[in-house]
């Protein structure tokens, strides 16, 4: 059970990580002006939920397998996330 746990949150580390490098390029396209605002946000947008479920997957999956150091590490970026979808949601 417990490599089973480290293998889906290493496949979910990495697809965030490759998701993080999709918003780096994307945001360094609009920086040079080979986008507009526009088409950055829309290709931006769409990205933004799997994220928030990913990282959120990843520390429920540490607090279930009651690896308690790794859990408070990825608390602060779940609670952010949370804490901004929750704001999006009153502001629209």
């Amino acid at each position: 059970m417990e490599a089973a746990v480290f293998i889906v949150s290493l496949v979910d580390c990495c697809a965030l990580i490759f998701l993080s490098v999709y918003f780096i390029i994307t945001l360094s396209d609009l920086e040079c002006d080979y986008i507009n605002a526009r088409a950055c946000c829309s290709k931006l947008n769409k990205w933004v939920i799997p994220e928030m479920v990913g990282q959120c997957l990843t520390t429920m999956l540490m607090l279930v397998s009651m690896h308690w150091f790794i859990f408070l590490l990825n608390l602060p970026v779940a609670a952010w996330n949370i804490y901004s979808m929750i704001l999006a949601l009153i502001n629209d």
